[in-house]
């Protein structure tokens, strides 16, 4: 999909406005944004023009994108927020939880087979969702602007309507082929029309009812209706799941790299622990890789390497540490990564039989949001796969995720990304399922210098490492080194290669192959959707993926704080301008 430009005059005026850069490299007015589409940009920018901070942007952005961007933006899913807050380094974990009915062998026949369908579609899919408790505590602990209105913007374009994007159009129709006969998908989206106005009444009385009160998705009106949903639709969340879920504070993942300080995202994540790793890994085998051009055979050949070692960690060790003991540092140990660097082959692929793990004992989104105080947000959060598990609350207005295929359903089988897993991350009621998402920020003198994440289910963090590497390795501009042609390579599969839905040339296709591998492109998408926000002493970048329909841009706070009508209505007039 080619990049969607927000063609209203507010937005195209805030495009245009340059950060004064202070001496420590970071804007000294409005901030910065890298939104997944142009409506969640316009809330997120007028937060920060008002005077609202990163987390106050995060929240209006993030109900926002559960109007505009149903695909993944959500209030019946979860995700992860790594964020810096007058120098306070944390990460909030609202990834949804098994329901407490939910059973390690729930998704096998009676000869013990993996029925992947049933983790992907209708009820049976779903986890207890955790957006809106996260967003809650992350506002109780960090926000300076009113809820109620923060959530205002979201409510308007849900029920005034915002213009569907074609690309959009497209997914829609093909979820409700997918799901035609078992879900109510069809009822609620089969009017999604491209270039119309989309109108959502009952998920604005839903947001409504969270504006006043938050915990009505838990517990009230909200509550029971998605209760009743499930009981309709086959699945196990009932009423005192919903009301026992927590979002919980975790401590970020740490590593010095070169001259940046890498936060990035801890168990349940495993994109965080493999984004440090490859970090580590590549600074491992540097007189390899010094000299190798940008996207040559040898320098795809030896990334490969370095995420077949990442991901076989992945599928041994990791899980939630709630329910079972991560060795994050050992795993992370300087002597341990050396010693994985040090079997890769620079001319040769390794079998997966040859890089066992190391230790002896799609459809998701993400933004980033520099404000103008320096605080930094890098947001992750899904639904899983496009429009989640495709069913929709009735009378609520809202999607479910489909989280529970993120479980290992029977240890040694791939899930729906093709990833292996064991009995670390069996379902178990409660249990949070492993993640891949990497909401990352780098700092400089504990200042940010990068904010970056991306949806892309299992390439999660490989796109996120090699947009790094194209920054510090390539000196590339950021917009350059997001756009880049990204590959993938994991584990079970020894001599696949990935690549994005852009045609690589014949040549280096030839000389990967005369490696041994078959290149393809990646058949579940392209690989990521970056947002990112980079900060030099020269000042801002913003870069949005041309892969999606997303908008950064840098902002500039207004002499005067306006008041929450001006709010909603720059961003309805941006809804249903063009």
């Amino acid at each position: 999909m080619k990049l969607t430009l927000c063609s209203h005059l507010a937005a195209l005026c805030s495009s245009l406005l340059l950060l004064l850069c202070a001496s420590q490299g970071w804007a000294a007015s409005g901030g910065a944004i890298a939104m997944p589409d142009r409506y969640s940009a316009d809330a997120a920018a007028r937060v920060l023009e008002d005077g609202g901070n990163a987390i106050d942007a995060a929240v209006a952005a993030a109900f926002v994108l559960a109007v505009t961007y149903p695909e993944a933006g959500n209030i019946g899913g979860g995700g992860f927020m790594l964020s810096v807050i007058d120098g306070d380094a944390q990460f909030l974990d609202f990834r949804e939880r098994a329901p407490q009915a939910a059973n390690r062998d729930m998704y096998l026949d009676e000869d013990g087979e993996f029925v992947q369908r049933a983790s992907l579609i209708g009820g049976l899919a779903s986890g207890v969702p955790g957006t809106v408790r996260g967003l809650q505590l992350a506002h109780t602990r960090y926000g300076s602007q009113p809820w109620s209105r923060l959530l205002q913007p979201a409510i308007t374009l849900a029920r005034e309507g915002f213009e569907v994007p074609a690309g959009l159009a497209a997914m829609a129709q093909g979820k409700i082929e997918e799901t035609a006969g078992e879900t109510n998908f069809a009822a609620h989206y089969g009017g999604m029309g491209t270039g119309k106005p989309f109108r959502q009444a009952a998920l604005a009385a839903t947001l409504e009812r969270i504006a006043v009160d938050p915990e009505d998705f838990y517990r009230g009106v909200t509550a029971r209706l998605l209760v009743a949903q499930m009981q309709r639709s086959g699945g196990l969340i009932t009423l005192q799941d919903l009301a026992d879920y927590r979002a919980q504070w975790r401590e970020p993942l740490q590593l010095q790299w070169r001259d940046y300080t890498v936060l990035s995202a801890p168990p349940p994540s495993s994109g965080g622990i493999a984004l440090l790793q490859l970090l580590a890994l590549r600074d491992a085998i540097a007189p390899a890789i010094a000299g190798l051009e940008h996207n040559s055979a040898p320098y795809i050949h030896l990334l490969a390497e370095l995420k077949k070692r990442a991901f076989a960690d992945r599928a041994a060790y990791l899980g939630d540490p709630d329910h079972v003991d991560v060795p994050v540092a050992a795993l992370l140990a300087p002597d341990y990564l050396a010693a994985r660097a040090a079997g890769v082959d620079p001319a040769r692929i390794s079998s997966p039989a040859a890089v066992p793990p190391g230790l002896e004992s799609p459809d998701t989104t993400h933004f980033s949001i520099l404000d103008g105080e320096g605080n930094s947000v890098a947001l992750t959060y899904t639904l899983n796969w496009d429009f989640g598990s495709g069913v929709v609350v009735e009378e609520a207005g809202f999607l479910l995720n489909n989280e529970m295929d993120d479980f290992s359903a029977k240890p040694g089988v791939p899930n729906a990304f093709g990833v292996i897993g064991n009995a670390r991350n069996a379902i178990a009621p409660g249990k949070r399922m492993l993640s891949s998402m990497t909401p990352t920020i780098l700092l400089q003198d504990g200042k940010p210098a990068l904010i970056i994440g991306t949806p892309g289910g299992s390439t999660i963090f490989t796109s996120v490492f090699q947009v790094i590497l194209n920054l510090y390795d390539f000196d590339m501009s950021l917009q350059a080194a997001v756009d880049a042609t990204r590959f993938h390579h994991q584990l079970p599969e020894a001599r696949v290669l990935r690549h994005d839905q852009r045609p690589i040339s014949a040549n280096l296709r030839l000389a990967l192959e005369k490696m041994g591998y078959t290149v393809v492109p990646n058949d579940w998408g392209d690989l990521g959707d970056i947002q990112a926000i980079k900060v030099t002493e020269k000042g801002v970048e913003t870069a949005a993926d041309s892969r999606g329909r997303g908008v950064a841009r840098r902002v500039n706070r207004t002499p005067e704080h306006k008041d929450s009508g001006t709010l909603v209505g720059a961003v309805l007039a941006g809804a249903l301008a063009d």
